[in-house]
């Protein structure tokens, strides 16, 4: 049910304002809608999925990202034992991007080997499609098994990075 607007103008009885009440009703009841609704069910009674990928765009939020700017070097290591270094664009506790000199293969599952703040993080990761730059390539990647102990101490990690960025930008001023 769409709830009518509770002010009304002093002079609500021309036809003007009224088809302005009427359009802003009608886009109000048009807009689809977030919320879990009882008829977006199956036969079986369960949320549609539509209904339960609305719902899990509501609950997560997307971590915050790091521009390291290649601060920070990886070493990559391939399938095969052999190892890439790179330098780190950017991070985040679910993947990144790195600056290579050669793009590795899109859906290639690589360990990244880095050091930040004091600690040593070990994870597999997944290479997706790179990008040309100016001077090698840009590739992202996505962590897919980063023990939960690694993805808390990264966490923080990067918030003191940020932290240490802040305090820097605000002696500097």
């Amino acid at each position: 049910m769409v709830d009518q607007p509770s002010s009304t103008l002093s002079d609500s009885s021309t036809p003007e304002h009224q088809e302005v009440e009427v359009s802003t009703a009608k886009l109000e009841t048009d807009e689809p809608s977030l919320e879990a609704n009882p008829s977006a069910e199956n036969s079986k009674g369960e949320p549609s999925q539509e209904a339960q990928s609305k719902e899990g765009l509501q609950k997560v939020a997307r971590p915050f990202r790091v521009k390291l700017r290649g601060s920070v070097l990886v070493f990559v290591r391939l399938p095969n034992r052999r190892s890439v270094r790179a330098a780190i664009h950017q991070l985040s506790t679910t993947g990144g991007v790195i600056h290579l000199e050669k793009p590795l293969e899109e859906k290639l599952d690589v360990e990244m080997i880095f050091h930040i703040g004091e600690t040593t993080i070990r994870g597999k990761a997944q290479m997706l499609f790179p990008m040309w730059a100016t001077q090698g390539w840009m590739q992202p990647f996505r962590f897919v098994d980063l023990t939960e102990a690694n993805r808390e101490i990264l966490d923080a990690n990067l918030k003191s990075f940020v932290g240490d960025l802040a305090r820097t930008a605000v002696a500097a001023h």
